[in-house]
C-alpha cells in the first residue's frame, strides 16, 4: 500500500496546485458530501417532495453510514494528512499540501464516507427522480440525465476530499462503489409502516453490535483509538479537531435517527397529507428548525454525555420533519381556511 499512499499524495499535491482557485468550491463540496449533510439537507427536501423516497434517503443513510463505520474499524484505512508526516517517506522531498478546518476528521479513512454515504443517498433521489421523468415523458434520454448528475456529483466530492487530505484516491473510489451498491440494495426495502418496535429493535442492534465490535476488536489487542492519536499529533490546528468526526458520533446519530423516524410512524402514520404550498412552507421552516438543532453547542465533557445528545439531536430530526413542523403549518392552514 505504500506506493499506492505515496501516489495518492502527489495526486493531493498535483490537485492543489491546479485547482487553488477553486478552493472554496471544494470546500462546500465536502460539506455536501458530508453525511450529516444526508440527515439535514437531502432528507427534508426529499421528504416533501416524495415521502416514500424522504423516508428511504433517511433509512439509507443510517444503515450506510454504520456500515461505513464498521468497514473502517475492520480495514484500519490511514488519512493523508497524517500518513505525510507518520510514514517518514517525505523527509528530503516534502509535497507541497496544505491542510483546511475540514481536514482533520479522527476516524480511520478506508472507505470515504462522504463518498459513501453520498453514493448511497444520491442514487435514492436520482433513481426516484428518473423514475418520475420517465413516467411523464417516456423519454428515456431525458430520464437518463439525473445519473449523468449523480456521476459528476460523486467524482466531484471525491476530489474535494482528496483535495483536503481526508482521503487516499482509492478509498474514494472503494466509497463511491459501496455507497451505490448499497443504495440500489437498501432502497429497495423501505420501512414505511412498521411497528415502533421494529425501529427499538434496530437502533438498538446497531448500537449494540457497534459496542461488540468494538469491545471485541479491543480484547484481542487492536487500538481503536490509533486514528485520533494520529489526528491529534499531524493536524495543523488542533482547533480542526472535532469530536462529532469521531467514530462514536456517526454511530449514536444513526441510531437515533432511526429511533426517531420510529416514533414519528408512531404517532403520525404515513405523515400528514399537505397541498404543494404547504409543503413547501414545511420545507423551509424545517430546514431553519434543522439549522438550529444543528448548531447547538453541545458539551463535549464528559464524551458520553455529548455522544447522548447526539443521539437525541439526532432523534428529533425525522420528528421536526415528519410530525412537528408539518403538523402545525396543517394547523395554521386550516384555521386560515375556516376564517
Amino acid at each position: 500500500m505504500e506506493a499506492v499512499h505515496t501516489q495518492g499524495v502527489w495526486i493531493a499535491e498535483f490537485l492543489q496546485q491546479q485547482t487553488k482557485d477553486l478552493e472554496h468550491f471544494w470546500l462546500t463540496v465536502t460539506h455536501i458530501g458530508d453525511p450529516k449533510a444526508a440527515f439535514l439537507l437531502v432528507f427534508p427536501f426529499t421528504y416533501f417532495v416524495c415521502k416514500r423516497a424522504g423516508v428511504a434517503v433517511l433509512w439509507v443513510a443510517a444503515l450506510s453510514e454504520w456500515l461505513n463505520l464498521v468497514f473502517k474499524w475492520m480495514l484500519f484505512g490511514e488519512r493523508p494528512f497524517w500518513w505525510v508526516g507518520e510514514s517518514q517517506l517525505f523527509v528530503t522531498t516534502k509535497p507541497q499540501i496544505s491542510q483546511f478546518p475540514s481536514t482533520c476528521e479522527t476516524g480511520p479513512g478506508s472507505p470515504s464516507g462522504h463518498a459513501m454515504v453520498s453514493a448511497a443517498v444520491w442514487w435514492v433521489v436520482v433513481s426516484s427522480l428518473s423514475s418520475f421523468l420517465y413516467s411523464h415523458t417516456h423519454s428515456w434520454l431525458i430520464s437518463a440525465a439525473p445519473y449523468l448528475l449523480y456521476v459528476l456529483l460523486l467524482v466531484a466530492i471525491g476530489i474535494s476530499r482528496i483535495f483536503i487530505l481526508a482521503h487516499f484516491p482509492h478509498q474514494v473510489v472503494a466509497g463511491c462503489i459501496t455507497g451505490f451498491i448499497l443504495g440500489i440494495l437498501l432502497g429497495r426495502r423501505v420501512p414505511e409502516g412498521r411497528p415502533l418496535l421494529f425501529f427499538l429493535s434496530f437502533s438498538a442492534g446497531l448500537l449494540l453490535s457497534a459496542l461488540t465490535l468494538n469491545v471485541g476488536l479491543q480484547q484481542l489487542g487492536i487500538d481503536l483509538s490509533w486514528s485520533i492519536t494520529l489526528a491529534k499529533k499531524w493536524c495543523s490546528h488542533a482547533e480542526w479537531i472535532r469530536l462529532d468526526t469521531a467514530p462514536f458520533s456517526s454511530l449514536t446519530r444513526d441510531c437515533g435517527a432511526l429511533l426517531g423516524l420510529g416514533l414519528c410512524q408512531y404517532w403520525k402514520p404515513g405523515g400528514w397529507s399537505l397541498p404543494w404550498a404547504p409543503r413547501a412552507l414545511s420545507l423551509a421552516v424545517s430546514s431553519m428548525g434543522l439549522y438550529h438543532v444543528n448548531r447547538l453547542p453541545l458539551p463535549i465533557n464528559p464524551q458520553g454525555l455529548f455522544y447522548s445528545l447526539v443521539f437525541v439531536k439526532f432523534a428529533l430530526v425525522p420528528q421536526i420533519v415528519i410530525v412537528l413542523v408539518p403538523g402545525l403549518v396543517h394547523l395554521f392552514t386550516r384555521k386560515k381556511k375556516k376564517d
